[in-house]
């Protein structure tokens, strides 16, 4: 069940086809779709079912940085949760495209770190960047799943 850099180009598509797909459901269905679909994105990409996932999201502080839990993911993109009051949603903005540049991957058997650049761009034609690194484990179906997921600005001097 070797991962291939097909897998990790084909996981990052998934990823950002599955905010598009957060955000289009929100803007089209509003929160209760937003939260279908995130839950469904969570369930079907991320490995919460193996463990706690390592995600520290972009826009995410204080005490609740990180998100090991699927409830604290599910929030961070689709807010409306009254125990993470600071979050805004992230999933639910109008993105429209994502795509990545890859700085580096490694790959070791069934796991797989990826690090690169993200471009999402919203309705309005603005584009946010992002630096990403990836962590990636195939499940024992050989579905591979994101165990970690650390994002950021990129640094502005």
């Amino acid at each position: 069940m070797t991962i291939t850099e097909t897998d990790l180009n084909n996981a990052r598509k998934a990823w950002g086809d599955a905010l598009v797909a957060i955000g289009k459901a929100f803007h089209t269905g509003g929160i209760d779709e937003a939260r279908r679909v995130a839950g469904d994105v969570l369930d079907a990409a991320y490995g919460y079912n193996l463990g706690p996932v390592m995600f520290k999201p972009t826009l995410a502080s204080g005490e609740q940085t990180f998100r090991t839990t699927r409830d604290g993911a599910l929030s961070y993109f689709v807010a409306h949760n009254d125990a993470y009051p600071l979050d805004a949603g992230f999933g639910i903005r109008n993105w429209r495209e994502v795509s990545s540049t890859t700085a580096a991957s490694l790959i070791e058997g069934d796991v797989a770190m990826w690090m690169g650049r993200v471009e999402m761009t919203e309705e309005d034609g603005s584009i946010t960047y992002t630096d990403k690194s990836f962590g990636y484990k195939k499940d024992e179906d050989g579905t591979l799943r994101i165990v970690l997921h650390h994002s950021s600005l990129p640094y502005q001097p």
